[in-house]
Order: C-alpha cells, then structure tokens, then sequence
C-alpha cells in the first residue's frame, strides 16, 4: 500500500518542512506555506527538476572543455527575435509569463504559424483542439508542419515528442500539467516543479527548445515556486493593458543575451502585428498647438522612445485637489509637483492635476521628468511647447536637472523623428554624436528651462 505524507511547499522558494508555520524559515516570507500530499513510495527523484538519470558524470578540466557555439532557431518576428538575442538557442527553456487574456497564446501560436520550416508541436492544456484551431485560423496560414497535442499528463506528452521529434515545443500551459509520480492535484507546488524539471531534461537531452506558458500572480509573479524562474534559460514577461493595443515583451532573465531588449506589438483583428517605429506611434501627429503636452526622450532597455506626456491643470472643485497619474508613477508626479511649489513659486497646491502617458504605455524611466515638468507648466501657463522639442532630464529635489544614461542613442532617435531642439542637463559626459543638426539646450535648473521656453 502506498504511504502518503504530507508537506508544507513554500510557493515562494520551494522551500519543503514537515509542518505548517507562519513565517517560511528559508525565505522568511509569510503565510506562503501551502499543504500537499505526496506518495513516499515512488522514486521523485526524476521529478524535482534535476537531470541526473542514476549516471555519474566525471570532472573536467575547466581548459579542456570544448567550446561550442550556440545555434539558434531564427523567427520571422523581428521583435521576439530581438528580444531573445538573436533567436531561440537549441536545448533551451524559455518561460513566457503574463496576465489572462493579454495575448500569451495568440503571440506563440503565431509565432508557430510564421515559422513553417520548423517542425513545432503546441501542447494545450487549457482549450480544446478545436478552439485552437479556430485561433490559427483568425491569425495566418495552416502549415503542416504544426503538429497539436491535447494532453496534460507530461509522461504521455513526452512519449509523444519522443516519437515526433519536432524543433520547438511549446507548452500552454505549464499550471496545468501533472505528473503520475506526485500525488497532488495540477498548479499546485510539487507538480509544477516536477514537470517543469522532467521537460527540462527532454529539452537538454534532445536539444529540443521548449516554451512554457506560465500564470501570474494577483501581485504580478509567476504563480508556482521561485525556484521555477531559476530552472529555465529565459523568463520573459509580456505586458499590457487590455483597453489598449500595444503589448510589451520584456526579457527578465536570459541565459543567452541581453535582458535590457524590448518588443512592442499591438493587438490587432488578425493577431499581434510588430511595432517598427514605435516613437511614432506613441506621439500624436496633429500639427494643432495645444498646452499640456511634451515629448520625452525615453530608454525602455536599450532601445530609444519619443512618447508623449500630456497633463491637464485645473482649479480643484473641492477642498482637497485630485492627483492621478496614467501609465506613470503617482508618487513620483507628487515629488515633480512639490519641486515646482518650493523651486519655481508656481502654486499648484489647490490645483487638480492630471498626467497620462500616450498610448497605453508605463514608463518608469526617471529621464521623463522633464518631460513632464513642462507638460505640466505648459497647461498652468496655457502655453503650447513646440512639438519639434523634446526632452530628456531627471529632476532632483532641489530643482535640478540630473544627467540619464545612453544620451547618445536618445539625441540620435531624436534627430532621425525630425525633431529640431532638446534639452538636457548640463551635467551629462562629454556627448560621442559629432556633426548633429539638432539644437541641444544643456541647462542645469527647471526654472531656466521654462525661462527658454517662454522666451
């Protein structure tokens, strides 16, 4: 008869004890330990996410080991590729998170349907064959060379890509796969490590790549143990809002390349379609002069962003004024409007203030302050900032204007959008761009930037 323990899994660290606590004694954080019934007589040592298959490996000398490069499978999407560094290496893992319904399968099941040379098996665990059917039929082509598997069990997944042999795989979704080795139900803690680590050991003995689609937390993590994000080559986290069409995919960790690279897509009626240029997208093409708005020299990574900041400044209604941020940090649009009170003698202490950043987008790049400094300024004093400036500037809390990183790649994209002026610290390094036909205003206090821009 079987013998069936019970453990405590911390589902932050995967950290295992023999009875419930409040505090987790490895990670010491609270009230996430969460019971699970395990079967002590099977062999889990297959299970847990580590590949050792009972054959001893011997040391090698560190000189002596051959170095072989990496071979990537290239996709016809330029943003995933990028953000990837290059493709997606051979024998890698790659966790792909994200809130429900921003795209996580449109964007993989596209991807499938875009790469027809690769033999590729989509494991869907969540709808039926016939709605993934229907999906591929809205986004592009059928191919085939997409092979659909409808199964959770990861022994008989495994079987079958044992006798498909495909050149990616990938996995919606990895909560819902389970393991007749562990007896707990699919999404809790033991069964998302277990499979997680037995596709793992599939993707590195066959040097087949492997997607997985992970859920989210309510507190925006990965659901499952932290452990999860350490056992794979790649997370990455797709992002957005649904009310708007632009999708973020960010790489938090990669194994393989840079994880300062981002892709921008939007939603469409046929899928995600790729964003080229998306500086001019996210500002407006109205050539009409209203007050309120700024354009800011952003960074999200490595690569530069014209967006537009637009601010609304009215005479509060009631006694206590209103302070809502869109797309940008409340707090920080609290600090920037103290700046202005104490530094600038502009009184906005019984005004209501209102900042949205364009097209959907959060930014959290402090370079935007001056960006929406002025945005701000331009609604008090109802005056329109030319849309050919644009800004780039961090503000201190005594007014100043601090230097930002990579000013170089922001003055470029600046130049290449048709923009004529920019301002921005005076404390910045020497810059590397030579022969620039754009005007740069270095200024060193908010105040003298509203004195130029009046004058």
């Amino acid at each position: 008869m079987a013998k069936l323990k019970k453990i405590f899994y911390c589902r932050n660290c995967g950290q295992d004890t023999p009875k419930w606590q409040g505090k987790c004694p490895a990670c010491n954080e609270w009230n996430t330990l969460e019971e699970e019934i395990i079967n002590t007589t099977k062999n889990l040592a297959t299970s847990i996410g580590y590949f050792g298959g009972g054959k001893g490996e011997s040391a090698i000398a560190l000189e002596n080991i051959e170095q072989q490069s990496s071979r990537r499978i290239t996709l016809n999407d330029a943003e995933f590729t990028r953000v990837l560094g290059g493709g997606i290496v051979e024998g890698s893992t790659i966790l792909l998170g994200g809130e429900p319904g921003i795209g996580k399968s449109t964007l993989l099941l596209q991807t499938v349907l875009q790469n027809p040379n690769y033999k590729t098996c989509y494991v869907g665990g969540e709808e039926s064959p016939a709605q993934i059917k229907l999906r591929a039929e809205r986004i592009g082509r059928i191919h085939p060379n997409c092979f659909l598997l409808n199964d959770t069990n990861v022994n008989n997944i495994l079987k079958e890509l044992e006798k498909l042999k495909p050149n990616l795989v990938i996995v919606d979704s990895v909560q819902t796969l389970y393991s007749d080795l562990i007896e707990s139900i699919p999404g809790s803690i033991s069964q998302i490590r277990g499979c997680t680590g037995e596709l793992i050991r599939y993707a590195k003995t066959s040097n087949t790549p492997i997607i997985l689609v992970g859920h989210i937390t309510k507190d925006g993590n990965i659901a499952g143990p932290k452990l999860l994000e350490h056992m794979v080559d790649v997370v990455l986290q797709f992002e957005g809002d649904r009310n708007h069409f632009y999708r973020l995919l960010r790489s938090l960790k990669n194994r393989f390349g840079s994880t300062h690279e981002l892709g921008i897509y939007e939603m469409m009626q046929g899928g995600l379609s790729e964003v080229k240029n998306p500086s001019a997208v996210l500002v407006s093409s109205s050539e009409e002069k209203l007050s309120g708005s700024a354009i800011g020299a952003s960074l999200e990574g490595i690569r530069p962003l014209m967006i537009e900041v637009q601010a609304l400044v009215s005479t509060a209604a009631y006694g206590t004024p209103q302070r809502s941020a869109t797309g940008f940090d409340n707090k920080r649009l609290n600090m920037l409007l103290a700046v202005l009170e104490k530094r600038c003698r502009f009184n906005l202490a019984s005004k209501d203030v209102f900042l949205n950043i364009a097209g959907g987008l959060r930014v959290n790049d402090p370079s935007l302050d001056l960006a929406v400094v002025v945005s701000v300024l331009s609604s008090v004093a109802d005056i329109a900032i030319d849309k050919r400036t644009c800004f780039a500037g961090e503000v201190g809390l005594s007014g100043e204007i601090r230097p930002v990183t990579q000013l170089d790649q922001r003055i470029q994209e600046a130049e290449k959008l048709g923009y004529k002026q920019i301002f921005i610290s005076k404390y910045n390094p020497p810059l590397q761009v030579k022969n620039t036909s754009i005007q740069i205003y270095n200024v060193s206090r908010v105040d003298e930037v509203f004195k130029i821009l009046m004058s």
